[in-house]
């Protein structure tokens, strides 16, 4: 059983491009930043007009009984801006299937919270576009599972990419700060490519990187999930696409999540690439301390359920109709809240003898459960070879 020193700190997102930054002009390390409450993702609605074949959330074209008022909606955000949570990501199902959800955005915004929309981009036209620039969103994230054969097989709809790809580009054009959210799965892997020199192309300024979860529809679908020796290809293009881009001064945003082993897999590409930066790196990877899950990331169901992050739906940790938030989520009575908050948290296997386990914090604990029953058993996601946890 291994365990470390130290806060787990920011949110549920590796920013490998803060991490170029370093490379290309380190900073002063200073003292580490502990957000003052969780960032918040919010499954507004479950219904969806796609059956995703990886959605955490299960969601169908149908309505579901038992969700949120617009006025339960407003009550917890007031109890979640007194608990200084400072941002709101707001999802689904699709979001933009709520009557509600410019109302809700406007009063987020004007509340101060960090106020995000994530959506599967068909719905967007040039009207909806115009309603979403309005409410002025920081940032929108449409996702893109590959090119278009690739996306529409994924999601079930004939032209889904198409829609959604269009959609990005109005809200591109429209001044928003717009994004891809893409998750790897063996059968998509051969569009990574292909997809981020659209990006490019396209002036998308940011990518968001997501390793399959074990949850919901994705849980079904762990068979077809990347194999370990994808996914660090997959991680090297990133990496060495990221580095491009710093150098030629281009402003771009590249973020991965679902696998905290990717801070020590950039270490070792680190160690490789630029050497003589590898300390200072490690130093700042090991303040960034991986998974906090439980800890700076939360999330609220459609029904008010909280759980620890986005892939734990089957774990309930309270209903905001109960009691408030806040209460839920300082509650350590609960056993495995206990272990996401302890510092150290207590990990097994392979990573309890890992020798850069401060620096991703025993990874994603959803994934180890769902396949061993035990939450704090090793990650079997963890793609990093004995070698490499070794020193």
């Amino acid at each position: 059983m291994r365990t470390t020193g130290g806060m787990r700190l920011n949110s549920a997102m590796f920013r490998i491009s803060q991490y170029m930054q370093e490379i290309a002009a380190p900073s002063p390390m200073g003292p580490a930043r502990k957000p003052p409450g969780p960032v918040v993702i919010w499954n507004l609605i479950r219904r969806c007009n796609l059956t995703c074949k990886h959605c955490y959330s299960i969601s169908a074209d149908v309505n579901f009984k038992g969700e949120l008022s617009t006025a339960e909606i407003f009550a917890v955000m007031d109890d979640l801006k007194a608990f200084r949570v400072p941002a709101l990501i707001l999802s689904g199902g699709e979001p933009l299937l709520r009557p509600d959800i410019f109302e809700i955005a406007a009063r987020s915004k004007a509340m101060g919270f960090y106020t995000a929309l994530s959506s599967n981009g068909t719905l967007i036209d040039e009207a909806m576009c115009r309603r979403i620039a309005d409410a002025d969103f920081h940032y929108v994230g449409i996702s893109l599972d590959g090119l278009a054969a690739t996306h529409d097989k994924f999601r079930r709809m004939q032209g889904a990419f198409d829609k959604s790809f269009r959609a990005m580009q109005l809200c591109r054009d429209a001044g928003l700060k717009v994004g891809v959210r893409f998750t790897l799965t063996q059968d998509n892997f051969h569009d990574l490519p292909a997809l981020l020199d659209l990006c490019e192309l396209e002036e998308i300024p940011r990518f968001y990187f997501s390793h399959l979860n074990y949850a919901g529809r994705g849980n079904k679908n762990r068979k077809d999930d990347a194999l370990h020796q994808m996914t660090r290809e997959a991680m090297d293009l990133l990496f060495e696409t990221c580095w491009r881009h710093q150098e030629q001064g281009l402003v771009r945003d590249y973020t991965t999540g679902n696998n905290d082993a990717d801070g020590v897999y950039l270490l070792h590409w680190v160690r490789r690439r630029f050497p003589d930066k590898a300390a200072h790196i490690e130093a700042k990877l090991r303040q960034w301390g991986g998974n906090s899950s439980g800890v700076n990331v939360a999330n609220i169901d459609n029904l008010g359920n909280v759980h620890p992050d986005t892939m734990w739906w089957h774990y309930d940790l309270g209903n905001v109709r109960k009691r408030p938030f806040s209460e839920i989520w300082v509650d350590t009575t609960d056993p495995l809240m206990a272990g996401l908050k302890a510092s150290p948290r207590q990990v097994g296997g392979r990573c309890g003898t890992c020798a850069h386990f401060a620096i991703c914090g025993g990874n994603t604990r959803v994934r180890a459960q769902q396949l061993t029953g035990d939450a704090w058993s090793e990650d079997p996601g963890c793609y990093l070879t004995d070698s490499e946890i070794a020193a």
